[in-house]
């Protein structure tokens, strides 16, 4: 009998698989595989949501309004040119699905962020993944990759999962090379962590033409990761193509309510970068000194190297008995590293504590 066949662009990649939360044997792990704030949800989106929960049996507003507006009064930006999404998953796929697309070319990073690669693929695209410097975005490779057919550069700045960054005066030479109808979109999903002086995480660029998009998200600093919401900063004739093309109710209202929360509490935030800032330094410092290398991180994770990738297996399986969950990303073409998250204090003690254990036996 034949059966209904899928495209056959389905069968090009492989599931998205995200950072494990559980471990045979264990009640309770100390999960460190997905880059989510260290705090969890701030209290005031707790409240938010409770509050919200008596009214949701109402539709929310499909455009997001209120939740515009606060996102452009936190940030600077005109609420004209943001629109949410669920997750910026969602986002970042709709604009391979509106720009993209059979007999185009889609440019990422040699290491860049997999979404890409996956929503690319399944649009039809021709995805070319540029060479790195350093674990480092490199942006002469990849103009060196642009062609006639190319439509889109994404690029993860801080990028996932090395931790690298790209300078603004980095990043203005990359738009001023590609061609003014290729689109750039820069995945600010970790910008909020960023100490570095030469950095912005895309709203300059989106401003100066009509070609770059920027993407953010409420999974990470601000502690919503479960509740999936992101949004984009594009200029008008984009957010009118993406208001096309979304459901037409993404966003949920209790989202939205806890979102808006967290945007009118900045201390949240503030704690959340102060904490990234010295815990991550701390176990960069200890790692490093019992003999692994970490590669400098401008996100709220470190990537580690363990020189082989039996040796990463090892740690990865080490930490595992003792309930301690990190990130394999072998998948990423990383095999001989794990990344490891930035929890609370006492999360990175104990990773330090057991990767010391580790290495000395």
């Amino acid at each position: 009998m034949s059966a209904p066949q899928p495209r056959p662009e389905v069968y090009s990649v492989a599931s998205y698989v995200g950072g494990e939360s559980k471990l045979p044997g264990f009640d309770k792990v100390t999960k460190l595989s997905s880059n989510e704030g260290a705090f969890g949800p701030s209290p005031a989106s707790i409240a938010a949501i409770s509050e919200c929960a008596l009214t949701m049996h109402r539709y929310p507003d499909g455009g997001m309004t209120r939740l515009r507006a606060a996102l452009g009064a936190a940030f600077g930006l005109s609420p004209e040119k943001i629109i949410c999404g669920n997750g910026s998953d969602e986002l970042l796929a709709l604009l391979i699905q509106a720009y993209g697309g059979p007999g185009t070319e889609l440019i990422m990073s040699a290491h860049g962020f997999s979404i890409y690669e996956i929503a690319g693929k399944l649009n039809g695209c021709k995805v070319l993944k540029a060479a790195e410097q350093n674990l480092t975005s490199d942006v002469d490779a990849i103009l060196a990759l642009v062609t006639p057919a190319t439509r889109m550069v994404f690029l993860a700045n801080p990028n996932n999962p090395t931790g690298t960054l790209l300078t603004q005066t980095e990043m203005q030479r990359l738009r001023a090379g590609l061609p003014e109808d290729v689109l750039l979109v820069i995945d600010a999903a970790y910008s909020e962590y960023v100490v570095h002086e030469d950095f912005d995480p895309g709203a300059k660029l989106v401003d100066a033409g009509e070609n770059t998009v920027m993407t953010r998200t409420f999974s990470k600093i601000f502690g919503l990761g479960g509740a999936r919401l992101g949004w984009a900063y594009a200029p008008p004739a984009i957010i009118d193509v993406l208001n096309r093309m979304r459901p037409p109710f993404n966003v949920s209202s209790t989202v939205a309510a806890a979102a808006m929360a967290v945007l009118a509490d900045p201390a949240w935030l503030e704690r959340g970068r102060a904490h990234n800032t010295q815990a991550k330094r701390r176990l960069a410092a200890r790692l490093t000194q019992v003999g692994l290398k970490v590669y400098p991180s401008e996100a709220n994770f470190l990537l580690v190297d363990f020189g082989s990738r039996e040796r990463a297996i090892a740690a990865d399986q080490f930490l595992r008995g003792r309930g301690i969950i990190v990130r394999n990303v072998k998948s990423y073409g990383l095999p001989e590293c794990l990344r490891i998250t930035i929890g609370t204090d006492e999360e990175c003690d104990l990773v330090a504590e057991n990767l010391n254990a580790f290495v000395h036996g």
